[in-house]
C-alpha cells in the first residue's frame, strides 16, 4: 500500500523486536523507509536512571544500525515517555531529531535550559494516533469505541486543516493496531484522499528534519 501511494515512512522499532524479526527491517530498508529508535524493549524511560536509559538507547541504536546498514538519526521514545534525562541522552547519542513531545502542532527546535540544541522536534498528538481509538485491554475496561470510518473522518479533518495552514500532518500507526483489514482500508482511503491535494510532500521524519534544519538555519549536531 505504501509503495502504491509512493509514501516513504519512518518505522520506530524497539531493538528486541528488530532482533526477533530482522526480515522486517530488511523489508523496510528495501522499501525506502527510515528505521528509527524506539527503545530497547519498549521500556518506560521515566522509571530509569540516566545511566540505564543511555545504555539501553545506545545499544538499541547500535542494533538498528547493524540490521539496517544505516545509523538511526531520530528517536521516538516508547509510549512517548520523556524523562528528565531523555534530552541529554538524545544529545549524547547525536540524534538530529526527536518525535515524542506535544508542545505545538508544528515542528520546533528543542531547547535545554533556554539554550537552543539544534535538535528538531517533530511533535506527536494522541488525536493522530491509532491507539486511543482502537486499543483493547482484554482484562480491563479499555475497548475500541470508534469505527474506522469515524477515525478516518477525524484524520481527514486534521490533514485538511494542516494543509490549509501549510503545515505538517504527522500520523502514528502501530502494525498490531492498524495492521488489520478494515483499518488498512481506512489508511488506504486516507492516503487516496491526500493524494487529491496539490502541493503535498510525503517524506520520512529524517527527511523532514533535514528540510526544517535548512529552514531554521540550524547546524547539524556533532
Amino acid at each position: 500500500m505504501l509503495t502504491r501511494h509512493e509514501v516513504p515512512t519512518s518505522f520506530y522499532v524497539p531493538a528486541v523486536s528488530a532482533l526477533l524479526h530482522p526480515q522486517d527491517i530488511e523489508g523496510y530498508v528495501a522499501g525506502g523507509h527510515e528505521i528509527a529508535v524506539h527503545g530497547w524493549i519498549h521500556e518506560r524511560n521515566t522509571t530509569l536512571p540516566h545511566e540505564a536509559e543511555l545504555d539501553l538507547i545506545s545499544r538499541a541504536t547500535d542494533v538498528l544500525e547493524r540490521l539496517s546498514g544505516t545509523r538511526p538519526v531520530g528517536i521516538r521514545t516508547p509510549s512517548w515517555d520523556f524523562s528528565q534525562s531523555t534530552l541529554n541522552v538524545i544529545r549524547e547519542l547525536g540524534f538530529t531529531y526527536d518525535s515524542s513531545l506535544m508542545a505545538d502542532d508544528e515542528p520546533y527546535e528543542l531547547n535545554a535550559d533556554g539554550v537552543p540544541t539544534g535538535i528538531i522536534e517533530i511533535p506527536v498528538e494522541w488525536i493522530r494516533d491509532d491507539a486511543p481509538y482502537f486499543m483493547m485491554d482484554r482484562f480491563g475496561g479499555l475497548r475500541p469505541h470508534l469505527s474506522p470510518y469515524d477515525v478516518e473522518r477525524i484524520w481527514i479533518d486534521e490533514f485538511e486543516a494542516a494543509h490549509a495552514a501549510g503545515g505538517v500532518f504527522e500520523l502514528t500507526l502501530h502494525p498490531h493496531i492498524s495492521g488489520h483489514r478494515s483499518r488498512l482500508a481506512m489508511v488506504d482511503r486516507l492516503l487516496s484522499h491526500i493524494r487529491t491535494f496539490d502541493n503535498v510532500w510525503f517524506g520520512t521524519h529524517a527527511q523532514l528534519a533535514d528540510h526544517l534544519r535548512a529552514n531554521f538555519a540550524l547546524e547539524p549536531q556533532d
